[in-house]
């Protein structure tokens, strides 16, 4: 029997998957895989909840928003509505105000110029009687003043019985 170089590769070949096999290679290359396995299928299912969570998470974190939005909103329309009501109520006081003021302003006015009437009315019957006191002292004589006094005086006492019977 001749002994090639190919003999001597077969029985290399046999040696060397005959000590990968008395040395556990191919079991222990399966352990590690397996553990390989084991650990990705880990990883898997912690990142599957930890998406679950996060989902979880925003979802609650968008209900959140949702309710800061509408309670955004709903302050927004109350103080726009508390605005405007302030607003109709200061423009209200604000005209009873300008009325007020226009009202006491024209009675003051109606008040000056009533006093004015008078003071004006006085003056003049002042002046008038100094007029006629000026006349009547100057130009009529003293027993023509008494005539006209005592013819004044009778009539006088005639128009109050004619009122009183």
């Amino acid at each position: 029997m001749v002994i090639d170089a190919s003999f001597w590769v077969a029985v290399s070949f046999v040696i060397f998957f005959g000590g990968l096999i008395y040395l556990k290679v191919p079991q222990k290359i399966n352990e590690i895989l397996n553990k390989l396995i084991i650990d990705i299928k880990n990883e898997i299912d912690e990142s599957e909840k930890l998406r679950t969570e996060a989902k979880t998470l925003l979802d609650n974190a968008q209900k959140k928003l949702d309710t800061a939005q509408n309670v955004k909103n709903d302050i927004l329309d109350q103080a726009k509505k508390d605005s405007d009501r302030l607003i109709i109520e200061l423009n209200d006081k604000f005209h009873k105000s300008s009325d007020l003021k226009k009202n006491l302003t024209e009675n003051k006015i109606n008040q000056m110029k009533n006093n004015a009437i008078k003071e004006i009315k006085d003056a003049s019957i002042k002046i008038a009687t100094d007029s006629v006191k000026k006349i009547i002292t100057t130009s009529v004589d003293k027993s023509k003043l008494d005539a006209l006094f005592l013819k004044n005086l009778d009539e006088t006492k005639e128009e109050l019985k004619k009122i009183n019977s």
